[in-house]
């Protein structure tokens, strides 16, 4: 019995050194693929851009993850103007099995994000409100349905992928006097449209069980009005730009938030 008994204990020792002197596996490198519209391509951001009107620049939050994490494989779709169906068409069939990290930002331009803004800005107060209004009955109407095909073809895409879905800023900073531009009255009907939507895109995200991010909080303190904004106001010398945050929006507002999302 005391022979057996040290044997035993000499086979457990050998197998213990066995696993020890094992070198551990490492961890495949990761697969991202960047979705999404204007938000996420990075218009505003500066710096490089590419994928012609697609305006992709390099100081997007997912360009710049792409780069602090350089053994991950990384491609960009994302495109200016993008709504769930261009994404469905245009950006979803670059995923693939292999997939292990997907990032969107969606939900804007297919409650007519841009057109809303220009009406606020060009044609005043009734306008503005009774534009974002028909932009809230879309998105609580007609685009959770979308979100949820959206969804769908991204998880039958990449069945293994972590889908992280971003929203949008709050753009302004309300109760200021001394804001020039839009009446108060739009900027908080303005305000009141973004968060609707954002709220519309959490619970779309919840119930196809991906990963949802609020970017709002970051913005807090940096909205426009503020004294130190993350978005561009409207610039009549590049209307693309305006409302749309800038580099350090995209770093300091998007990337945290996407990277703590990410781990």
């Amino acid at each position: 019995m005391h022979r057996l008994r040290s044997a035993l204990v000499a086979l457990l020792a050998l197998v213990m050194a066995v696993i020890v002197a094992a070198p551990a596996q490492a961890a495949s490198p990761a697969s991202y693929v960047a979705l999404g519209d204007s938000y996420s391509s990075g218009v505003g951001a500066g710096g490089s851009y590419s994928g012609g009107s697609c305006d992709r620049s390099n100081n997007a939050y997912a360009a710049l993850w792409a780069a602090a994490h350089p053994s991950a494989a990384f491609l960009s779709v994302a495109c200016s103007g993008a709504s769930t169906s261009s994404v469905l068409s245009s950006q979803v069939p670059s995923l693939s099995a292999s997939t292990t990290l997907v990032s969107l930002t969606v939900g804007g331009n297919d409650v007519g994000f841009a057109a809303d803004m220009s009406t606020c800005v060009l044609k005043g107060t009734s306008a503005c409100v009774s534009a974002v209004q028909a932009a809230e009955n879309t998105a609580t109407s007609v685009l959770p349905g979308r979100l949820a095909s959206l969804f769908a073809a991204i998880h039958s895409a990449a069945p293994s992928a972590k889908v992280v879905v971003l929203d949008y800023p709050v753009f302004y900073k309300l109760g200021v006097w001394y804001c020039i531009g839009l009446s108060s009255t739009s900027r908080a009907k303005i305000d009141q449209g973004i968060n609707l939507l954002d709220g519309v895109l959490r619970e779309s995200a919840a119930k196809a069980g991906v990963t949802f991010v609020d970017v709002r909080s970051a913005f807090v303190g940096h909205q426009i009005c503020s004294s130190s904004s993350w978005l561009h106001s409207v610039d009549f010398f590049d209307l693309s730009e305006s409302y749309h945050p800038t580099s350090t929006g995209q770093s300091s507002g998007y990337l945290r938030a996407f990277s703590t999302a990410v781990g």
